[in-house]
């Protein structure tokens, strides 16, 4: 069949939970045995978020073609369990950049190159080749931003624009908005909701459906006044109350009937959804009375939780297949500024878990954190800058290599045992020139890693510019720290572990990338089923 296109867009206030909204649609479509596929429109002029300071736009997803991409693909990807692709991300910057360069190429034929038709054209042709190379049957359209933002403006255009190009049952819009709740009056109010619609009409979108957004449950005579004042139907008038978890959601919206209201508009049918796996799911990993694991996130970023949303997630999807619930400490490496200070903030964690990251600040704490996870025997996965800091940290301390680096940190490093990788070196442009994407990895027999994964080759997503210096690599294995995955062709470090340990592991790849709620990645399975077993052995010591 030829694809249909949902809309999502947002008003009010951002951080609403379009993208999750958009996920569960995509969710509840799937579970209808429709092939769906979700593409973000980001408005801002950056090409990609890869250069963009984590603080300002949280984690940088990356898919396994190797686009840079905002954290709301991971929530898709996680919720639809498809990998997505280039296509699936857009940027106003990458709109305008091909615009110019089609301009620069003569291809307007002497036009005058406007917003409308050129950049508005552009975003539908980024929409429909989205449809295209997905193969998608229903593709899920998140509009970032708000309606009324300046930025944005240019794609709830270029989306009114969509549904006069296909037949009109092709398209539906759905609009997410926030119903506040007055603390002093104890009243909900639907005006701002009124008024977001009124400017989506502005546009000239109608929406067909309005999810509300609220701490609250929303009365039925609510429903009705937005049906009213808006002109939605009340049925197509759905509740989104705050959940415990963000996987909840799609549960919620199939009761509330979200995907049966958008096949309605579609003219598709609405086949029954095969949910019992995910309640399953869901059920685990909200499950009240599962022993708790505490582990530690010592990062650069953990002010901002979203900057390391899909590890949190990963710990969360492998605890709950363990039955097992899961605290998690935000510790910010910057604080773990001694040994001491770093035996304080940390001796009370079942396990530790140092992320990736850029820049110098915050890389001593993280160097102290991993050498008292190593020197404790206390569960450790490092992921990316993890692994570096772990073979910077293992140098300086078991090699005796005091002044051991990573030229990163440090260009004149009398020890470099990281370094930046040689198709790096003559790179000058910033902007998606690292290593980007899914790459082999060889696994060695009789390590952790293979225990693990049960693989010999395995395929991972990357994101980095330096890599395990091979100099240091015989000196490095004699004295205890095995390489346990390289390349194929053995020529770049991909993991290391320690013997004499727990669970010491580290990738120089981004295994939360491909976990996935009911189907936890191997490593951080492997992190939490040592965490398991090392209480269950507390617990027999005690009785």
């Amino acid at each position: 069949m030829s694809t249909k296109y949902v809309f999502v867009t947002g008003g009010v206030v951002s951080s609403l939970g379009k993208g999750i909204v958009a996920a569960s649609l995509g969710h509840l479509l799937t579970e209808r045995n429709y092939k769906v596929s979700i593409q973000k429109l980001d408005p801002y002029l950056n090409v990609d978020p890869g250069t963009m300071n984590p603080y300002q736009h949280g984690e940088v997803f990356v898919t396994e073609d190797g686009a840079e991409t905002d954290l709301d693909l991971g929530h898709y990807e996680r919720f639809i369990d498809t990998n997505l692709k280039q296509a699936n991300s857009v940027t106003s910057g990458r709109i305008y950049s091909d615009v110019i360069s089609k301009e620069r190429r003569g291809e307007y034929l002497g036009a005058t190159v406007q917003m409308v038709p050129h950049v508005t054209n552009e975003i539908k042709e980024k929409i429909r080749n989205a449809a295209k190379e997905t193969a998608a049957e229903i593709l899920i359209v998140e509009v970032g931003g708000t309606v009324g933002d300046i930025e944005s403006s240019i794609f709830i255009e270029a989306i009114r624009q969509f549904k006069n190009d296909i037949p009109r049952n092709d398209t539906a819009y759905i609009h997410v908005t926030l119903v506040p709740h007055l603390k002093a009056a104890d009243e909900l109010k639907t005006k701002p909701t009124q008024h977001s619609v009124e400017l989506l009409r502005s546009k000239g979108i109608q929406p067909d459906v309005i999810v509300l957004r609220s701490d609250k449950s929303i009365p039925k005579a609510l429903r009705e006044k937005v049906s009213l004042f808006t002109d939605v139907p009340v049925t197509n008038v759905i509740e989104s109350k705050d959940c415990k978890s963000i996987y909840q959601v799609p549960l919620v919206m199939q009761r509330e009937g979200l995907a049966s209201c958008v096949l309605a508009k579609l003219n598709l049918e609405d086949k029954k959804p095969g949910l019992s796996v995910w309640n399953e799911v869901v059920a685990k990993l909200i499950n009240p009375e599962y022993p708790k694991l505490k582990i530690g996130l010592v990062g650069k970023y953990t002010k901002l939780s979203d900057a390391y949303i899909s590890v949190s997630e990963s710990i969360r999807h492998a605890c709950a297949a363990q039955d097992h619930g899961v605290e998690i400490v935000s510790i910010l490496s910057d604080d773990l500024d001694s040994y001491a200070r770093a035996e304080e903030m940390l001796c009370d964690l079942d396990g530790i878990v140092v992320p990736g990251g850029f820049g110098d600040r915050g890389i001593e704490g993280k160097l102290n954190a991993v050498r008292w996870a190593r020197e404790n025997k206390k569960p450790f996965l490092g992921l990316c800058l993890g692994l570096q800091c772990a073979v910077i940290e293992f140098a300086r301390n078991v090699l005796g290599r005091k002044n051991a680096n990573s030229v990163e940190f440090d260009s004149a490093a009398a020890d470099p045992v990281i370094h930046l990788m040689e198709e790096q070196k003559d790179i000058e442009d910033k902007g998606a020139t690292m290593r980007l994407g899914l790459y082999p990895c060889k696994i060695k027999p009789g390590t952790k890693a293979h225990q693990a994964y049960g693989l010999n080759l395995i395929d991972e997503r990357h994101r980095h510019r330096y890599e395990f210096n091979n100099a240091y690599r015989e000196e490095i294995e004699a004295n205890g720290m095995v390489i346990s995955g390289t390349s194929p062709d053995d020529s770049l470090v991909e993991m290391i572990e320690i013997t004499d340990h727990p669970y010491f592991v580290a990738c120089q790849f981004h295994p939360e990338f491909l976990s996935r709620p009911g189907k936890p990645h191997p490593l951080f399975s492997g992190l939490v089923k040592v965490l398991i077993q090392q209480g269950n052995e507390l617990s027999q010591k005690a009785s």
